[in-house]
């Protein structure tokens, strides 16, 4: 199985889990002398199994990320660098949106009398930055999604 299969079926998994825990939680009590449309211990019973297949991927995804080359480092080494730029942008972004007065509401000054509200933060600079940031993170998350197709998931 290829990384990105595994990445794939991580978050099926995932999903199940979460449905499972839904399903528990609708079918724990039921009035008496009725039954619930769902046997809650066998769903409990179901969810511990997934849980268990959803531990073993998890662990199968880390040692594949840790221990294969992506770079001067491992993918592990570039999911770290593209969370951080993430939100850096993000940082950089929210400082350019303030400065240049995106996140005020309202119709901005009516009259020469009212305060004038000035950026404290170079607002173009911020916007170069953000672009460059956007560009690197796509490099580097094209780069783990090539490498996920290409690599065998280690047992």
């Amino acid at each position: 199985m290829k990384l990105a299969e595994a990445l794939a079926l991580r978050s099926s998994v995932n999903h199940k889990i979460l449905q499972l825990r839904e399903r528990i939680v609708a079918n724990a009590r039921h009035q008496e002398g009725e039954e619930p449309p769902e046997n809650a211990v066998a769903l409990l019973d179901e969810l511990s199994f997934t849980l268990d297949e959803f531990e073993r991927l998890i662990r199968n995804i880390n040692r594949t990320n840790a221990q294969t080359v992506l770079g001067d480092g491992t993918i592990t080494d570039a999911l770290a660098r593209r969370d951080v730029l993430r939100l850096r942008h993000g940082a950089i972004t929210d400082a350019a949106n303030a400065g240049s007065g995106r996140q005020e509401h309202g119709y901005g000054r009516q009259l020469r009398s009212e305060l004038v509200h000035v950026s404290a933060v170079p607002v173009a600079e911020l916007r170069s930055t953000a672009d460059d940031l956007a560009r690197r993170i796509r490099e580097v998350d094209t780069a783990i999604q090539r490498l996920n197709w290409e690599v065998d998931l280690l047992e």
